[in-house]
């Protein structure tokens, strides 16, 4: 991402809501197996178990997309990609960006409409919990919405420096991980060394 106070305020943001979901997973994670285990051994369960693995599953999910652009680790396919020209790799990337959130906009629309007729009916889940909707669905809707945010942001910067010629800069903002990238976010500063001097062994 651009490095500005708006990208800092963003992806600070996205960084505590996804610290708030991996604690939730593990607190989930203990629930899950305290039921398995009650269930086999003393024929208890706490009820509403697999109910809350689906709201947590939305949720996580809409939070972790937007944690995913941030970081660029949303699967690209860059076979072909990375053998055109710098300037004709920048058109495509902003293309990407562009169709990417006109697209979450749409989900962000008609997720309002779901969300608004959830509230309008006062519907709840026909299961033992009878959780009112509006609750997962708003938290649901927040990851959406961030996403959204994010996505519409870096597309019009993206927009913006190819219209300036900032072709680089674009490809470096928006196109697909390189190779010591990957190494890099996967293995953090364990590998780095070693894969800067792999790659420059090769070249």
């Amino acid at each position: 991402m651009p490095n500005n106070a708006f990208s800092r305020l963003l992806t600070a943001s996205t960084s505590v809501l996804v610290v708030i979901c991996g604690w939730w997973l593990v607190a989930f994670s203990l629930a899950s197996c305290f039921e398995m285990v009650a269930r086999k051994l003393f024929q208890y369960s706490l009820q509403g178990v697999d109910e809350i693995g689906g709201y947590t599953l939305a949720v996580t999910s809409a939070v972790g997309f937007s944690y995913t652009l941030i970081s660029r680790g949303h699967t690209r396919i860059d076979f072909l990609v990375s053998r055109f020209p710098v300037k004709v790799r920048a058109i495509l990337n902003c293309i990407a960006m562009v169709t990417l959130a006109a697209t979450v906009l749409f989900a962000a629309f008609r997720g309002w409409n779901v969300l608004s007729e959830t509230i309008e009916f006062q519907s709840t889940a026909t299961t033992p919990l009878q959780t009112p909707m509006w609750i997962p669905q708003s938290m649901w809707y927040v990851g959406i919405v961030l996403f959204a945010v994010i996505a519409l942001y870096l597309a019009a910067n993206s927009v913006w420096l190819l219209v300036r010629g900032r072709v680089d800069e674009l490809n470096r903002y928006y196109g697909p991980q390189t190779l010591l990238e990957e190494i890099e976010s996967e293995a953090g500063d364990v590998l780095k060394e070693v894969a800067h001097a792999a790659q420059g062994a090769k070249a």
